[in-house]
């Protein structure tokens, strides 16, 4: 296994794509940092800067985002 990707999810509470994309990355043991953008306006604003738009989940994948939860996308990403 390669070295570790620096993983964030911008994700809120009550976004059950945000909890599938959490579960996934879980299932396959990839540490993560959830930032809650209901609360955080910070990570809130970062979020929409990275990826143009509001919506959740958002994924940033040592630096490249993706939107929602595409597994496929998320696979390829992490190398799994």
């Amino acid at each position: 296994m390669g070295a570790e990707k620096a993983v964030r999810i911008y994700s809120t509470p009550t976004c059950p794509w945000c909890k599938k994309a959490k579960s996934f990355l879980d299932k396959n043991g990839i540490p993560y940092q959830d930032l809650n953008v209901a609360v955080d306006k910070v990570a809130r604003d970062e979020m929409i800067k990275k990826s143009g738009q509001m919506g959740v989940p958002v994924l940033e994948i040592d630096g490249d985002i993706v939107i929602g939860f595409n597994q496929e996308q998320l696979k390829e990403k992490l190398g799994l």
